[in-house]
């Protein structure tokens, strides 16, 4: 009976802190920089995301835009410069800015470069911010 009350405890503290999301978050950055020093570059990542919340300035975002014009192309290979809601659903689950239980609504609509990366970029910030 302990056990499970100290599991659940457990569960608790993680949802609360986001701590499950916040180790995904940089086990993804840090697969997508590949460091030399992976430790230093944590340390220099969570201190960059604390500095951020503390003065207002950019959160650390592992992709910019050039990054996300790139994985946009790669998706647009007729280079007609949409893709498909489902490349755009699957591109979101890749980078860990769409849960897989998230009901994303395909409103018909072709998804452009810029919508691309205008979601991408919100979905980042938002992520961020609430670490």
């Amino acid at each position: 009976m302990e056990t499970s009350n100290r599991e659940l405890q457990a569960a608790e503290y993680l949802e609360r802190h986001q701590i499950k999301e916040l180790l995904s978050y940089l086990t993804s950055a840090l697969l997508f920089f590949r460091p030399e020093k992976p430790r230093e570059y944590l340390v220099s990542l969570l201190e960059r995301l604390r500095i951020a919340k503390v003065t207002g300035v950019a959160f650390p975002f592992f992709m910019d835009n050039s990054n996300i014009v790139a994985m946009f192309e790669m998706m647009d290979s007729s280079g007609r410069g949409t893709i498909s809601f489902v490349q755009y659903k699957e591109a979101l689950k890749t980078l860990g800015l769409c849960t897989e239980d998230e009901d994303l609504k395909d409103d018909g609509h072709i998804i452009t470069l810029d919508k691309f990366k205008e979601e991408v970029n919100k979905r980042m910030k938002e992520i961020w911010s609430a670490f």
